[in-house]
């Protein structure tokens, strides 16, 4: 197969990766720009929790005591998350008897002034439109095989990207060409070639870290996330917290701080499958460093490096771009916008192009027909 042929095959596998998924790739990348930003789209959509009297915080039984005011009888405190810019106090909790449901377990979460332990908001973590572009972007809003769509999806976007810096490339020339406004004779074609070669590598890049995120049991070995593999399907039903577990929350947390520098940002609690609390330290300029309480003796213990995420955790920093600074964040904002222009824009010059092929074949027709006469 000559140059000429083997472009012309990697035009077919772009055209038809872009217009057989256009319908879906413009949802995807769009909630996914907007999630970049997703405290500030957070605090837009709920400015109400974020309506706190102050910073200073409370020991943390007041927080449990307020929320348990609210929850059901029967639920159980999962997690408190302690506020990072200024947020509110978030204590969730699991229902004792959980239902079997596709994505991650539910919970309900209390939203708490931290100066007052004043309540809030009370709000399922299944309910509000954030959710709705959460789950939109990991799944498509598809129950039990949507997670797996979108990783086959970063799999032809990843195809898509690599083909067209295959077409981007001058035939004939300097490279210096393929970057000119002018190569392609409409508007919406120059902009398809322009933007899709400066947004090629960070796409890519995102596309990649995506496949990672949905197919955990492919990549998991490599990234710590081994046992995951079922991940965004049908769950089992998830390790209950304990009831009563053998210590308080501010003990333990007392107890970890003389292991771990840094600020604290979320208290796990013991399950009936691992007995030991989990809590989470932000360092200036690292990732965040983990530390385990056992709930019976106390003792406290670096988290493995399995638990603190590794490089699953790093894949996942990547393509959401949470602490990566704000030059990766606007490069990944602009890598969800700009698919969703390349998808137009493609569908625009393929109709077009139709278009010029019918008008060639009646020529072709009409010069044939006055030939035969």
């Amino acid at each position: 197969m000559n140059k000429l042929a083997l472009r012309r095959a990697w035009f077919q596998v772009h055209k038809w990766i872009g217009l057989t998924l256009a319908i879906l790739v413009i949802p995807l990348s769009l909630s996914g720009a907007l999630l970049v930003w997703h405290e500030p789209l957070e605090r837009a959509l709920n400015p109400g929790r974020y309506a706190v009297s102050g910073h200073t915080l409370l020991p943390f039984d007041r927080y449990l005591i307020a929320a348990r005011a609210v929850l059901k009888p029967d639920d159980r405190v999962a997690t408190l998350n302690l506020p990072d810019h200024g947020g509110p106090v978030i204590v969730s909790a699991a229902p004792a008897k959980a239902p079997l449901r596709p994505g991650p377990p539910l919970r309900t979460n209390v939203f708490l002034d931290p100066p007052t332990a004043r309540v809030i908001d009370v709000a399922s973590s299944n309910a509000g439109a954030y959710r709705f572009v959460h789950v939109l972007h990991g799944s498509l809003q598809v129950p039990g095989v949507g997670r797996t769509i979108v990783g086959w999806i970063g799999v032809a976007m990843a195809i898509s990207t690599v083909t067209g810096l295959w077409l981007w490339w001058p035939l004939t020339g300097s490279v210096r060409r393929g970057v000119r406004w002018k190569r392609q004779r409409t508007v919406d074609g120059n902009l398809h070639h322009l933007l899709g070669f400066w947004i090629a590598l960070p796409l890519f890049v995102l596309s990649v870290t995506g496949m990672w995120i949905a197919f955990p049991g492919v990549f998991g070995r490599a990234g710590g996330m081994s046992g995951m593999a079922g991940m965004g399907g049908m769950r089992g039903a998830p390790a209950l917290p304990l009831a009563r577990p053998a210590r308080s929350v501010d003990r333990v947390v007392a107890t970890g701080a003389e292991l771990a520098h840094g600020t604290l940002r979320s208290v796990t609690w013991p399950t009936q499958t691992q007995a030991d609390w989990t809590l989470t330290f932000a360092r200036a300029g690292a990732l965040p460093i983990g530390v385990k309480v056992a709930d019976d003796s106390g003792t406290a213990s670096p988290a493995p490096a399995r638990d603190q995420g590794g490089l699953a955790r790093l894949m996942r920093r990547i393509h959401d771009g949470e602490g990566m600074g704000i030059v990766w964040q606007v490069i990944i904002f602009a890598a969800g916008i700009v698919p969703a222009i390349l998808a137009v824009t493609g569908i625009i010059m393929w109709w077009r192009a139709r278009g010029w092929r019918e008008e060639v074949a009646m020529r072709r027709r009409a010069n044939q027909a006055v030939a035969a006469e």
